[in-house]
């Protein structure tokens, strides 16, 4: 099959190696979702009931991981699935993808400097939040503006740390519910909060509410996809670190559950602030509301870097077709889009004021589409995926000829798109989040028909398909 290409802007640079590649995956999943939200989990689907939602949960991701890692080994360009969407399934959902996306990770940063913010009143309780929430702001500006190489750096050591905490406390835990490490009232739990109230004590419904929160916990893998064209030998690093990722992930989420749930009562374990600070004082372990303290702020500060990262590359795929202003996809000498970058933080800082001035109006509606938004992507990454197979066999190629392949297609994208439209059904179903899909589809709506009467009178054109070994030369490495 002859592959059509055309040159990718030269500026960016490949600077990430194999190492960023898999932290800045697997420190985009475990952040608040599995310290904070795993003990909403457990309450609302009991112990085992937890677990099978944070497994069905990684089946999806992985169907997602896998559909995002064939696309992006034969097409690594910044901005990856936007870009995948604009190509395979049409220049409108590419706009609406990329753009939808990019609020939805902007807000998000604008919540995290809250978050960073208050996390730090427990140390200073005399400095006012926003104090905090510039310094932070500041600080990740700074990371990001010098080179993806800082970045990825950063990122990096920002998710060892939390990948650390999960291993130590798995380890803990683990020992203190056999009775191996003594707990404060010397109990040793084994199954027993397994069993007492049954496996299944809110039955699948409240699987099915739970997996909501899961859902959005392992939101962020996808960030892999976007660091692609910046990633040294994509075609071999990418593959590389999907295979490694998902299991990880995984067994990081089940077992922390696994360990929480046997600890804690389900019943309490979903009214707790963090129930891994709970477990670390019943093991007796000195300073551990402190300790978490910093690790909490070490993910909400990893998912701000990553926020800011991932959105400035969206800006810069979006402007590469003519959906997004041209000076958002120029970059400075160290290869950064600095205007994407400085939008971004804005709009990040404006939602981060409407969270104050505007929460029960505007700051609801930009959270509702975010939320529909993550999950609209996932099946735009699967859907692509699957037009790109069927027109790649139909030009004459060779699916072994595949450097990284979806296996048992088609039934891997079918079953992606299926499982997504099941997360807006369940969401449809329950009365407090039911609101959201109005305005996540609305604002949808609205981006399709802004593109059809903005764009239709000039063409816009897609990414042209580049494979990895095909690469420009101009490409600064």
């Amino acid at each position: 099959m002859h592959i059509e290409q055309e040159n990718q802007p030269k500026e960016l640079q490949r600077s990430m190696k194999s190492r960023h590649l898999f932290m800045l995956s697997l420190g985009g999943v475990i952040g608040t979702g599995l310290f904070l939200g795993s003990g909403y989990a457990i309450g609302e689907a009991g112990p085992a009931g937890a677990i099978v939602a944070y497994l069905v949960g990684g089946l999806l991701m992985y169907l997602v991981m896998v559909c995002l890692g064939e696309l992006s080994v034969i097409m690594p360009v910044s901005g990856s699935f936007q870009a995948h969407a604009a190509k395979f399934i049409g220049p409108a959902t590419g706009f609406v993808i990329g753009w939808t996306y990019w609020m939805s990770w902007a807000l998000y940063v604008g919540l995290e400097f809250i978050a960073a913010g208050l996390l730090m009143s427990r140390w200073f309780p005399d400095t006012p939040v926003w104090v905090w929430c510039t310094v932070f702001a500041l600080l990740l500006f700074g990371i990001n503006a010098l080179t993806t190489k800082s970045f990825a750096e950063t990122e990096y050591w920002f998710s060892a740390i939390k990948v650390l905490t999960v291993i130590l406390f798995i380890i803990i835990g683990g020992a203190a519910m056999f009775g191996i490490i003594p707990m404060k009232d010397n109990s040793a739990p084994f199954l027993t909060n397994f069993v007492g109230d049954g496996l299944f004590p809110t039955g699948f419904t409240g699987i099915f509410i739970s997996m909501m929160t899961v859902v959005y916990a392992f939101q962020g893998s996808e960030i892999m996809g976007v660091a692609a064209g910046e990633t040294e030998e994509p075609e071999k690093n990418i593959p590389r670190a999907i295979r490694s990722i998902v299991i990880r992930i995984l067994l990081f989420y089940v077992l922390a559950t696994f360990v929480l749930s046997a600890i804690v009562p389900w019943k309490e374990a979903g009214v707790l602030e963090s129930p891994f600070v709970t477990v670390f004082e019943m093991t007796g372990i000195p300073y551990a509301a402190d300790i978490m303290n910093f690790v909490i702020l070490t993910a909400v500060l990893s998912v701000g870097n990553t926020g800011l990262f991932a959105c400035t590359r969206i800006l810069f795929s979006l402007s590469q077709t003519g959906m997004a202003p041209a000076a958002f996809g120029k970059v400075n000498r160290r290869g950064v889009p600095m205007n994407a970058l400085l939008v971004t933080l804005a709009f990040a800082l404006l939602s981060l004021l409407t969270s104050v001035v505007a929460e029960e109006t505007l700051f609801v509606v930009l959270l509702a589409i975010s939320g529909v938004g993550g999950v609209l992507t996932w099946m735009a990454i699967a859907f692509a995926q699957y037009r790109f197979r069927k027109q790649y066999i139909r030009e004459g190629g060779k699916v072994e000829d595949l450097k990284f392949k979806v296996p048992f297609f088609p039934f891997v994208p079918i079953l992606c798109l299926i499982m997504c439209t099941g997360i807006f059904v369940f969401t449809a179903y329950d009365p407090t989040q039911r609101t959201s899909l109005y305005w996540g589809f609305g604002f949808v709506a609205v981006c399709y028909l802004f593109y059809y009467f903005r764009f239709t009178r000039r063409k816009v054109e897609a990414p042209a398909l580049t494979t990895a070994a095909e690469q420009p030369d101009k490409i600064v490495h």
